[in-house]
């Protein structure tokens, strides 16, 4: 059984702060800063470039994949990590179009993240026209599962709603008809459980800086199901994912195992941050996680339905088709929120009108939900939002 009051204890959250925003960036592990800064003193600042050996740094992305791969259901040797979600996501839907070759059709949702769809429009566009980009509703994916489609490529747990992809149903349908799938983890991971293994998935990629609390801007990663890994080509083939990187041919030949979807250097100081957060994690049960979480987002819908009727729910009422955040609409909600903030309670607004609370069982509990509605209901009922500073917006909302 996770000892949930040991894990909050091992993040620092600012005194009188209610973090509800740790879907979008997790707090930070009390022991990161001594992590980091005695890396960068004993390791960078004693070893200089002897540390890639010394120190083992250029085995960090293989070797915090295979701890990221616990929490998503992964096979050993079967994830990396490095760079950005970005890369990660143009990475996994050109290799999984590769596999395809005869086909054109990439399916994805009006809730897959916006920046997954720039990067398909942008490949299809380098691909040429015969290349389709079909996006539907959430609710109407499996109607449009046919034997044209290439790839589905979906985010599991919908960013700005929670709605969860049944990930298992669908890829199950998508391999009838012989398509090949990319699920982005980016809501997922460290959030609900995830089998990709057992859901036979192909591809996956996410974050994390979000559930996972590596810090701004920690790598992404990618896994690639092993009985794909012989065949797939990197589409981005960096000096890294060569199978010689040292022996400095001129002619890129794939590393044999998922080291061949690694491109750029490793991040050596992010990924030092990011194993403090997993040191965290190994003393956690995913299914406790999922269990603690369902019962605080049920606490908090209930007690927002209650005390502040004009909030319309948008995430799904079910918790088996919600991820681990709610979200609530009101036509006020970016002023709302700056309020909350205000107050010490750390949500964020997604347009046009969806405040956004994330629930992370590792450091909220239920006094933190009770106080953080106890707010929330004196700024709506009051009318505290509705002054000229809630109204400035910055670059991040």
């Amino acid at each position: 059984m996770t000892d949930f009051t040991k894990t909050k204890s091992m993040f620092h959250i600012p005194d009188g702060m209610i973090y509800l925003d740790g879907n979008s960036l997790g707090p930070l592990p009390k022991a990161a800063a001594s992590k980091v800064a005695s890396m960068m003193q004993d390791e960078w600042g004693e070893m200089l470039i002897t540390g890639w050996n010394r120190a083992g740094w250029m085995e960090l992305s293989t070797c915090v994949g295979d701890r990221i791969a616990r929490l998503i259901g992964a096979e050993p040797g079967s994830v990396i990590m490095g760079d950005t979600l970005s890369i990660k996501v143009y990475q996994a839907l050109a290799s999984a179009l590769e596999l395809v070759p005869q086909r054109r059709v990439i399916l994805s949702d009006r809730g897959n993240f916006p920046s997954d769809l720039y990067i398909a429009q942008g490949l299809l566009q380098t691909l040429g026209p015969d290349y389709v980009l079909k996006v539907v509703e959430p609710d109407e994916v499996d109607d449009h599962i046919d034997d044209k489609l290439a790839v589905l490529m979906l985010t599991e747990v919908d960013y700005r709603s929670g709605r969860m992809h049944d990930m298992q149903a669908l890829t199950a349908k998508a391999h009838k008809v012989n398509a090949i799938t990319v699920w982005d983890l980016a809501h997922s991971a460290g959030a609900v459980p995830v089998d990709l293994a057992g859901a036979k998935a192909d591809f996956a990629i996410g974050c994390s800086y979000k559930y996972l609390n590596g810090g701004p801007g920690a790598p992404a990663f990618i896994y690639v199901a092993p009985r794909h890994l012989p065949d797939v080509r990197p589409a981005l083939s960096g000096w890294l994912g060569h199978e010689a990187p040292f022996d400095f041919d001129l002619d890129y030949r794939p590393a044999k195992g998922i080291e061949r979807m690694r491109v750029g250097t490793v991040p050596v100081i992010a990924l030092k941050a990011l194993e403090t957060a997993l040191d965290v994690w190994d003393q956690v049960e995913m299914a406790d996680v999922r269990a603690k979480s369902v019962d605080l987002c049920e606490l908090f819908i209930a007690e927002v339905e209650r005390r502040c009727p004009s909030l319309s729910l948008v995430s799904p009422r079910d918790a088996a088709r919600r991820g681990s955040q709610v979200s609530f609409r009101f036509a006020e909600g970016f002023a709302a929120m700056q309020a909350l903030i205000a107050r010490g309670v750390i949500g964020d607004f997604r347009a046009p009108d969806v405040m956004r609370f994330g629930f992370t069982p590792l450091y909220i509990d239920k006094a933190d939900v009770l106080a953080a509605v106890d707010i929330l209901e004196e700024v709506i009922t009051n009318r505290l939002w509705d002054r000229p500073e809630y109204r400035i917006r910055g670059k991040v909302t």
